[in-house]
């Protein structure tokens, strides 16, 4: 499997599944996308993709890829009505779920699609739509390691990085650990910058120090922006970060793994929530540690360079 030749479907085109999708049909892949609300998946169209009316339509492609929102999503466009597995008698040869949820939720559709004779990789992704433009997207996959040789060229098409993780649902665990992680190395990146700054340093430049020195990081230089003008468009919520922390901390006591750390940041981030923090990016850990110090932040309202291919203010 490979090249122009294989019929690529796609399930999802939201905003981080048509970045996605962009790719393979750009890359001049045969592509077929469906979407619940039709007029998101027109733009895919005008660059060459085909678009049809339900994931059913999209049983007879080699591989399908999901992007989608939710537990309730993922059953919804597989196993439901008019879903990608309605039909006993046609199954794609693969399906790749990009989606981030639950193991449970992961493990049912994996055992429907064995029932039509499909493999399944669960292959969760870390990035946002910029991201997925920049060409930084990575992402960890889970499954039968001869599915994922299969899909391996989608994948490099898709993303920078990729990573064979292992066998079933452990792909997820990867996702949770790595989100718990973004919030652990966003709190501590939020009370250093705020004890800089009551020291009298501006944010700006501390963090252009951190950036230039061996504790940057592609993630630090990428928040930097919001950081400095505090600009908190979300990328992803302290809702949704709350989540992963649940589900980490559940995996945790399951596994009997002591995380001190991340129960504290677990509780931060509950209290940022209570604070009216939901709709916005999880950088306002910033404004909550802010808070804490008794320090008003005000936006520097300069261009800074978020690593991503250019100056954002």
């Amino acid at each position: 499997m490979g090249g122009s030749a294989a019929r690529i479907g796609w399930i999802g085109c939201g905003r981080m599944g048509s970045a996605m999708a962009k790719r393979l049909v750009v890359a001049g892949n045969t592509v077929v996308v469906t979407n619940r609300t039709r007029a998101k998946a027109e733009p895919l169209v005008k660059l060459g993709a085909e678009v049809v009316d339900s994931p059913s339509q999209l049983a007879n492609c080699d591989v399908v890829f999901i992007m989608v929102s939710a537990n309730s999503d993922l059953l919804e466009v597989t196993t439901g009505l008019n879903g990608l597995l309605s039909d006993p008698a046609t199954a794609p040869s693969i399906v790749v779920d990009c989606s981030t949820v639950s193991t449970e939720t992961s493990a049912v559709v994996r055992e429907a699609c064995a029932r039509r004779g499909a493999e399944f990789l669960a292959a969760p992704v870390s990035g946002n739509p910029k991201v997925v433009a920049s060409g930084n997207l990575t992402m960890a996959v889970s499954g039968t390691r001869s599915a994922f040789d299969q899909v391996l060229p989608y994948f490099n098409q898709i993303c920078k990085g990729v990573t064979y993780v292992g066998e079933d649902e452990v792909a997820r665990l990867v996702k949770i650990c790595h989100n718990m992680m973004l919030g652990i190395m966003t709190q501590a990146m939020a009370e250093i910058t705020v004890l800089a700054e009551r020291g009298g340093v501006k944010r700006s430049a501390w963090l252009e120090f951190l950036n230039n020195s061996v504790m940057g990081s592609m993630f630090s230089r990428y928040k930097t922006p919001a950081f400095v003008n505090l600009d908190f468009t979300p990328t992803f919520t302290p809702v949704l970060l709350r989540k992963d922390f649940d589900l980490g901390m559940a995996a945790a006591y399951k596994l009997d793994v002591p995380m001190p750390v991340s129960a504290l940041c677990t509780e931060i981030v509950k209290s940022s929530i209570g604070a009216g923090y939901v709709d916005q990016d999880f950088a306002v850990l910033l404004l909550e540690a802010a808070r804490g110090a008794g320090l008003t932040m005000e936006s520097e309202s300069i261009a800074v360079d978020d690593g991503l291919g250019g100056p954002s203010t």
